[in-house]
C-alpha cells in the first residue's frame, strides 16, 4: 500500500529520490520496500554516503579481498564496488525509468572530488564511468564548479547523463542550465539524439547553518528556501523561453531542478521542514532516509512557500539589509561543498586501502 503522505509529492508533480546507498538496503529489501511503499523514484550518491557505508560494518569486505586480489586498488576499487551497488539499484528503478520515458528512476554516481578544478580530467572521468557503468539510468553527478561548467556542456555533447552537484544558487543553477543547453545545441547541428538526461541540484539546508549569527528571529530556516524559491522561478522561467522550447520539440528532456541537502540540520526546527515547503511541479527532492521516514511518518503539503512568487525575494532582501552577501555566501558553500567532499573521498580510499591491505601483501608475496 502506497503511503499518502510521499504519494501527497507526486500528486504536486514532484519525484522522491532518495539520498543513500548502502548494500544492506539492497540486500534486506529496504530500498525495493520504499520504491513499493514511499513512492520513491530515484537514488543520489555521494563521496561521504559511500564513506559511511563502507567504513561501517562488513558488507563490502568480501568484494574488496576479490577486487584487491584481481589487481585493483584505490579509486578503481572504488569505483567498482560502486557501481556494484549502484547498478543493482538502477534495476530496481528501471521500469520508472522506461514508463517516465527518462524523465525518472535514476541513480547517480559522483566522479572523484578532487577533479572539481580540472575540466579535462572531470571529462575523461565521466566518460570512462559512463562507459564503465554500460547503465541507461545512471546520471554521472560533476560539481557546478567553473571548471565544472565547461566538463558538463562537453558530457552532455558525449551524450553523458549528468547530474549537476553543489549548486548553491540562482546563479549557480542558471550556469547549469546554460551549460545543458549549449550541450544539447551542439548535438543538434549534428543531428545527434537530444534525449540526454539531467538534473541540476541546489543545495537548500546548508544555507541556514552557514552563518547562524545573521539567521536570526521569524526568518531562521528560511534563507535556503527563498533561495530554492528564487532559483524556481528561473527554472520555469527557462522552460518557457524560445530557447528550451526549440530544444524540447526537437526532443529533449528537462534538466529537472533537483533540491538537495533536504534534511533539517537545525534540531530545533520541524525534521520535514524543508520537504514540505519545497514541494513544487515539475522538481525532484532527493532525501536523507531518516528524512524519509519522517516525512512519511508526519510529513504534510500545505500551501508550499514556492507558490508565493514574492516569498524568496523578501526574504533575501531583509538578510542583505543586515549585511548579508549571498552571491558571497554561495561561492563560500560551493568551496566548502568541494573541500568536505574532497575530504570523505580521502578518508574513504584510505579505508579501503586499509582493508585492502592484507590481501595485496599475501598476493605479493
Amino acid at each position: 500500500m502506497k503511503n499518502p503522505r510521499t504519494l501527497a509529492l507526486h500528486d504536486v508533480g514532484q519525484s522522491l529520490w532518495l539520498d543513500n546507498i548502502t548494500r544492506e538496503l539492497l540486500q534486506s529489501g529496504t530500498l525495493a520496500r520504499y520504491i513499493r511503499e514511499l513512492s520513491v523514484t530515484g537514488l543520489t550518491s555521494n563521496p561521504t554516503i559511500f564513506e559511511h557505508a563502507i567504513a561501517t560494518g562488513t558488507l563490502y569486505d568480501e568484494s574488496i579481498r576479490v577486487l584487491t586480489a584481481a589487481g585493483l586498488s584505490g579509486e578503481a576499487l572504488f569505483f567498482e564496488l560502486a557501481l556494484e551497488d549502484l547498478t543493482q539499484a538502477a534495476d530496481l528503478f528501471r521500469p520508472i525509468f522506461e514508463a517516465s520515458e527518462g524523465a525518472d528512476g535514476w541513480v547517480s554516481l559522483e566522479v572523484s572530488p578532487l577533479l572539481a578544478h580540472d575540466a579535462t580530467g572531470t571529462i575523461r572521468a565521466a566518460a570512462r564511468l559512463h562507459s564503465q557503468a554500460a547503465c541507461a539510468n545512471l546520471l554521472i553527478k560533476i560539481p557546478g564548479t567553473p571548471d565544472g561548467i565547461l566538463a558538463i556542456e562537453e558530457s552532455i555533447f558525449a551524450g553523458i547523463a549528468v547530474n549537476v552537484t553543489l549548486l548553491f544558487s540562482c546563479d549557480h543553477y542558471l550556469a547549469a542550465a546554460q551549460a545543458y543547453m549549449r550541450g544539447l545545441e551542439r548535438r543538434a547541428t549534428l543531428s545527434l539524439d537530444l534525449k540526454v538526461g539531467s538534473v541540476a541540484s541546489l543545495f537548500v539546508s546548508r544555507w541556514d547553518v552557514a552563518d547562524d549569527e545573521s539567521i536570526v528571529g521569524p526568518f531562521r530556516n528560511r534563507l535556503g528556501i527563498a533561495i530554492a524559491t528564487r532559483a524556481y522561478k528561473a527554472y520555469r522561467e527557462l522552460l518557457l523561453s524560445d530557447r528550451w522550447k526549440k530544444l524540447e520539440a526537437a526532443g529533449a528532456l528537462p534538466q529537472r531542478l533537483l533540491w538537495a541537502s533536504t534534511g533539517t540540520k537545525d534540531p530545533a526546527a520541524p525534521d520535514t521542514l524543508y520537504v514540505e515547503a519545497l514541494g513544487a511541479e515539475g522538481t525532484i527532492d532527493t532525501v536523507p532516509e531518516t528524512t524519509l521516514l519522517a516525512f512519511a511518518d508526519h510529513g504534510k503539503l500545505s500551501n508550499p512557500l514556492l507558490t508565493e512568487t514574492s516569498y524568496g525575494e523578501d526574504i533575501i532582501a531583509k538578510f542583505r539589509h543586515e549585511g548579508l552577501d549571498d552571491n558571497a555566501l554561495a561561492a563560500r558553500l560551493q568551496r566548502e561543498g568541494v573541500a568536505s567532499f574532497a575530504k570523505s573521498w580521502r578518508t574513504l580510499l584510505a579505508g579501503i586501502g586499509e582493508k585492502s591491505r592484507p590481501v595485496a601483501s599475501a598476493v605479493s608475496a
